[in-house]
């Protein structure tokens, strides 16, 4: 299969750099207005009860959300001055109808709740046209320059749900340009530090600008029949660019380590196709799966994790299997050009004994040993994990001195009445009464009687639905707000009434059980698909069960160490990140599925090369040692671009998105690092010739059925003597 597509590939590589090209055309012209097409939030749960409450009252009392929250602040007067309030009355009157459907302050409210403890700052709130959350950003946009524009005498701030969502979705783009900058620049250099030439070190590049461009067609074009979230860029520009250099870097070194053992073009890129290719194949298949497998959570932010990510992939496979190969095939030689003096050329073949062989040959004669210390610290650094907290997105995911994360921290601080969380409550009856206050009166002050909760009040009623809000000093994150939501939850419904309990607070109790729920199904759709596809790739059996458990050790030491450094709050003074206390909900289950495919990516690389030379050799420890000499220092290569390609986006000022690019630089380095050169050596060795055992039923399916180019000799007799 691979050895044809490497034939076609080099008879056919002009037309198929011509239509390479069309498509980079198309995308440029089309695919990059994906900016443009992207939704906002989707961290909440639908179909939850929380959801079904909100939208509830929506639909029948009417929306009463605070969208936009415009603080003012004036240095000598107070709120008690007529021309104080003259000055915000004006302000507010100037603003469009059409896109501010309502508007709360002190002097249409007379709640003090709406005055700060030095009568000298107040806020409005106001409530933007808009049946969505994307139709209400637009309303915003509309008035955002004349909101800002502050009345004489007075300093104005802007902050609010909405105006987080658009401070967020500017500095998401403001991160991908410097993440970016970052990286380019050391990826480039570092390239021409593994190839030596500028010609080879531009080819993962032209590898990766195809899976970044690719994904943004796919998910231009997913955002026309479903919501995409914004930060779905931030991965296919962390994966795409970086697997894409990966898979570059496989298939250059292949082709060039068979330019350099004599082989003409045709039968270099042949030969590369055929082992290569075949890996970064098997490759991609394992790494989208696993990213995929975030489409059975309904997250509007991980499902679009889900599709970026696989896109990615898919797109940088695709091209480092046809583009990549064309590319080769009309450069041939020259591929080798431009070389700069004092760098050395790297083929990847390695020396038959060189440095890797030793250290592979060092872990092997003492494996034990390997084993018992590093396992247990691999154990012992995912520790913290167990007392992991999960929470939710709020104000503190965007950078110190954000404009719209300075409102919400003044009103926290500075206002005694407007701390705290509401939970809403959703009251239909069954027969609409003529007093709907009246005939809660029983239910309020059962609700009055929870625990920490301040104040109940019914905020409206129509259409034989009413809200009741429950008030408590606890902000929506902290952990006794959760007590609140489940103490109102549990109080019983009104006589000839539904109840359905929702507000911020709520939408993450739901979040995270739908979570808790689906995660059990992700994990297993993971792993029977991955030891499917590692038993069609090497005919073992333990070999896949191997790697799984070393993917379970590198996973627990990166989760570990985030909670450590995320929830814990150590070396927030180095991320520049302030520490919620807890981790992201959806954050542990997104680098679950990256993390997986990721290490799969190297394991896939590493056992591919150990099992050509166990088939050509029949010595386990020879193909364990050789296997790693030829590809150590790729594997190696590979791991530190990839680093530096996800550590830029540990700048971002995004709080999750820096946890993201974090927990992946740690993954990274454990896997490349302890994983794969020491513990992959060791249990292989202790493993001996049982790494390759597979039931002979199944070891005879495989030879005949397997994923692999041609059978070997030594296969043969090893069916035979199976049979």
């Amino acid at each position: 299969m691979f050895e044809t597509l490497g034939r076609f590939t080099y008879r056919r590589r002009r037309l198929v750099l011509a239509v390479t090209g069309v498509f980079v055309l198309a995308a440029l012209v089309w695919g990059t207005g994906v900016f443009g097409s992207l939704a906002n939030g989707g961290f909440e749960a639908p179909n939850t009860e929380a959801a079904r409450a909100v939208r509830t009252i929506e639909q029948s009392v009417g929306r009463t959300g605070s969208d936009v929250i415009v603080l003012y602040r004036s240095d000598d007067r107070t709120v008690a001055d007529p021309a104080y309030r003259r000055g915000v009355e004006n302000h507010l009157n100037g603003l469009p109808r059409e896109d501010v459907v309502a508007s709360a302050t002190y002097w249409t409210t007379r709640s003090p709740a709406f005055v700060a403890d030095d009568q000298r700052t107040t806020y409005a709130v106001l409530t933007l046209a808009g049946a969505d959350p994307e139709q209400r950003l637009a309303s915003y946009h509309r008035i955002a320059d004349a909101v800002r524009a502050a009345p004489a005498g007075l300093d104005v701030q802007v902050g609010g749900e909405i105006a987080v969502f658009d401070e967020v979705n500017t500095q998401t783009e403001h991160d991908i340009v410097q993440a970016e900058t970052i990286s380019l620049p050391i990826v480039l250099v570092l390239l021409v530090v593994v190839f030596g030439g500028l010609v080879a070190a531009s080819l993962p590049l032209f590898v990766g600008g195809l899976a970044i461009l690719g994904a943004f067609v796919v998910l231009r074009g997913l955002s026309l029949v479903t919501d995409v979230s914004v930060f779905s860029i931030n991965i296919v520009t962390m994966i795409g660019f970086g697997l894409a250099i990966d898979y570059a870097l496989f298939v250059v070194t292949r082709f060039r380590e068979q330019l350099a053992a004599g082989d003409d073009v045709e039968a270099a890129l042949v030969r590369t196709m055929s082992t290569a290719g075949r890996t970064v194949a098997f490759s991609g298949i394992t790494v989208g799966v696993a990213i995929s497998s975030l489409v059975l959570f309904p997250v509007m932010f991980l499902r679009s994790m889900a599709y970026g990510g696989a896109a990615a992939v898919a797109v940088a496979m695709v091209a480092a299997l046809t583009a990549l190969p064309a590319l080769l095939g009309v450069l041939g030689h020259r591929v080798d050009k431009l070389r700069l003096p004092g760098f050395r050329r790297h083929t990847g073949s390695g020396a038959g004994h060189g440095a890797w062989y030793r250290l592979a040959q060092n872990v092997m004669r003492r494996p034990i040993r390997y084993v018992v210390v590093l396992v247990p610290l691999m154990l012992l650094l995912g520790i913290p994990f167990l007392q992991a907290q999960l929470g939710g997105v709020d104000h503190r995911a965007l950078p110190d001195g954000a404009a719209s994360r300075e409102v919400t921290e003044t009103l926290q601080r500075d206002f005694a009445g407007a701390g705290g969380s509401d939970v809403l409550v959703a009251v239909r009856f069954a027969s609409p009464p003529a007093d709907a206050a009246g005939a809660l009166t029983g239910y309020v002050g059962q609700l009055q009687q929870v625990k920490d909760v301040e104040s109940v009040r019914v905020g409206g009623y129509a259409d034989g639905v009413a809200s009741v809000i429950v008030h408590t000093h606890y902000t929506a994150q902290e952990l006794p707000a959760r007590d609140v939501v489940e103490g109102v939850r549990a109080v019983a419904a009104p006589p000839g009434t539904s109840v359905e309990v929702g507000g911020e607070t709520a939408a993450l109790l739901d979040l995270l059980h739908v979570l808790a729920e689906r995660a059990p199904w992700m994990a297993g759709f993971i792993v029977l698909v991955t030891f499917v596809l590692l038993f069609v790739a090497f005919g073992s059996l333990v070999l896949p069960a191997k790697a799984l458990l070393m993917n379970v050790l590198s996973l627990s030491a990166s989760f570990g160490a985030m909670v450590w450094i995320f929830q814990d709050g150590n070396l927030s003074g180095l991320l520049d990140f302030t520490p919620a206390g807890f981790l992201d909900a959806t954050n542990p289950v997104l680098l679950f599925a990256v993390l997986f495919g990721l290490s799969m990516d190297y394991e896939v690389f590493l056992l591919s090369r150990i099992r050509e030379e166990y088939d050509r050799t029949g010595d386990n420890t020879q193909a364990v040692a050789l296997g790693l000499q030829r590809t150590g220092g790729i594997i190696t290569s590979a791991a530190l671009l990839l680093i530096i390609v996800v550590a830029a986006f540990a700048t971002s000022g995004i709080v999750f998105v820096k946890m993201i690019g974090v927990g992946l630089v740690i993954a990274i380095f454990l896997d490349a690092t302890v994983v794969r050169a020491l513990l992959v050596p060791a249990t292989m060795r202790l493993l001996g010739r049982a790494n390759w055992w597979a039931p002979a039923p199944l070891t005879r399916w495989w030879q005949r059925h397997g994923f692999r180019e041609e059978p070997a000799e030594r296969e043969k007799q090893l069916v035979e003597s199976a049979s």
